[in-house]
């Protein structure tokens, strides 16, 4: 294990690892940024068992999938999680929100400071890895965060969070969050694609019958090795993900890039 990058894995399975020069960069933000279906919660989950078969400990939020959807969906992909959740070499958190934005089985008169609450527990942040799926529905669910939207003040909201973060990254704790933009403002995001170490855009394109996924990576400072500038992947059940290889330029950053 690099002693700057936790390593992603599964390079018999395969190629993420390689394209992303070499593992995820210790204390970074990264942030992966698709529209819906585009494939942000798979990526999520292709990092969590990656590091877990690393022995990388890491802690998975998600705000779509409870435990079983979770087992569920990541056993679809071949992903066996039990183990890991049993021994809490992955400590999963469901978050599961609801058309009316409350915790599903909770009242709907119940706001849920989900952001606030999530900050205060301790035991969240104590993996090596923390991946928040997906990240603009706690923003757009916590009551100080949509006073601050209604004040025109959402940069100002977003620093306060960047802030916390970088707490915790200069921890050596990567911060991984997923994000759909076509649901949070402008001002909001922005701060958050400004401040990343590790920005990936996720796209999906309809050919025909089949389904193309591409990451494009848009910044990556601390790479380890070079690092592919765009790269294909397609998801099929009992298959899990499959990264295509493909001839495309290596991705290097520039001056501000490199930091």
């Amino acid at each position: 294990m690099s002693s700057n990058h936790y390593p992603i894995g599964l390079t018999d399975h395969d190629r993420l690892e390689k394209e992303l020069g070499g593992g995820m960069p210790k204390g970074s933000i990264v942030l992966i940024e698709g529209d819906y279906g585009a494939g942000k919660s798979v990526l999520s989950q292709r990092f969590t068992y990656g590091f877990n078969t690393e022995g990388v400990v890491t802690t998975l939020v998600s705000t779509e999938l409870g435990v079983k959807g979770f087992l569920d969906q990541m056993d679809s992909l071949t992903y066996d999680m039990v183990k890991p959740l049993i021994n809490e070499e992955v400590l999963f958190i469901p978050a599961k929100i609801d058309a009316s934005g409350t915790l599903t089985g909770e009242s709907n008169d119940e706001r849920k400071e989900l952001l606030k609450r999530m900050m205060e527990a301790d035991t969240m942040w104590e993996g090596d890895v923390i991946v928040i799926d997906t990240f603009d529905a706690i923003l757009r669910n916590d009551p100080k965060f949509e006073a601050l939207v209604r004040q025109n003040e959402e940069r100002q909201a977003a620093l306060e969070i960047i802030s916390f973060f970088r707490d915790l990254t200069t921890k050596g704790k990567p911060i991984v969050l997923t994000v759909d933009p076509s649901t949070v403002d402008e001002e909001a995001i922005g701060p958050f694609r400004s401040i990343a170490d590790v920005y990936l855009e996720l796209e999906m394109v309809e050919v025909g019958n089949d389904v193309r996924r591409n990451i494009f990576v848009k910044r990556f400072a601390g790479m380890g090795e070079q690092v592919g500038d765009r790269i294909g992947f397609s998801v099929r059940s009992g298959i899990g993900r499959v990264l295509e290889a493909r001839s495309v330029e290596s991705w290097r950053p520039n001056r501000a890039q490199r930091r």
